[in-house]
């Protein structure tokens, strides 16, 4: 991992999230235009406007870095670059037409399917996240790390909404104190603040969606797996994550024994 300045990028990527964060601020909450490029995925002005501010920013100085993210059109060369941008520009994007702060811009970087570094910004809330390989997790500049659970209290989960309403791991939720909070990423940094102890969501996610705050948590001393127990890798040629378990505080291993137990959600 020689031969580019970390820290540098971890620089550039505070910058571009703190302005495509103030883009994201001049469009909440003003009623603009919402549409659908898939079923329950809803776009805004917003969205592309941020990708567009971090794609001039992170390849305006960074140029032979690879680029993925939610909002751009995918291309395979990104595969042969060593170094990849692994982006979205507005993680959260039905809590941000509702009026909800509670989303946020997700910058990370991979390299060898690893992502080195991460932040993650609220600019409804100013919480900055951010991390770099080795160097510790940080929120607002000030360390973070994950809660140890204390004897006689339940695990503090964060949940969609949506994952409150099913029932593929209701036993879970019942012997965790489940909080409702939207956008992935606001839900992984929660547990590497430790303000939560566990976040658990078997759907399908993207890696864009993990990569960023995946870096932040585990610099802060948690975990990060897929539902199946893998580590996940990124600038693969599918962008699709099996589910997501993060947990900081609490035994991992317990939890992946259980899910595996009961098996992939839909199996029964």
């Amino acid at each position: 991992m020689t031969g580019y300045d970390l820290h540098a990028d971890l620089d550039l990527a505070i910058r571009a999230a703190r302005d495509a964060g103030a883009v994201l601020m001049r469009h909440f909450r003003q009623g603009g235009e919402v549409w659908y490029k898939g079923p329950d995925q809803p776009v805004t002005e917003a969205d592309l406007a941020a990708d567009r501010i971090l794609r001039d920013a992170l390849l305006g100085e960074r140029p032979s870095y690879g680029w993925l993210s939610e909002e751009s059109a995918d291309s395979p060369e990104r595969l042969g670059k060593p170094r990849v941008w692994v982006v979205d520009p507005l993680d959260g994007t039905r809590s941000f037409v509702e009026g909800k702060p509670e989303f946020a811009v997700s910058v990370g970087l991979a390299e060898g399917g690893e992502a080195r570094l991460g932040v993650v910004f609220n600019p409804a809330t100013d919480e900055l996240y951010h991390a770099a390989a080795g160097g510790g997790a940080f929120l607002n500049g000030e360390p973070v790390h994950v809660s140890p659970l204390a004897g006689g209290i339940r695990p503090v989960a964060v949940a969609s909404g949506f994952e409150m309403e099913t029932q593929e791991y209701a036993p879970f939720r019942e012997a965790w104190d489940t909080r409702v909070l939207g956008s992935t990423t606001c839900k992984m940094v929660r547990v590497a603040d430790g303000r939560a102890h566990v976040f658990l969501s078997p759907g399908e996610k993207q890696e864009w969606d993990v990569c960023a705050a995946d870096r932040i948590v585990r610099e802060a001393g948690g975990r990060v797996t897929d539902v199946a127990g893998a580590e996940i890798r990124y600038n693969r040629p599918d962008p699709r994550v099996r589910g997501v378990l993060v947990t900081g505080g609490i035994p991992h291993d317990e939890i992946l024994a259980r899910i595996l137990e009961k098996g992939p959600p839909g199996s029964r």
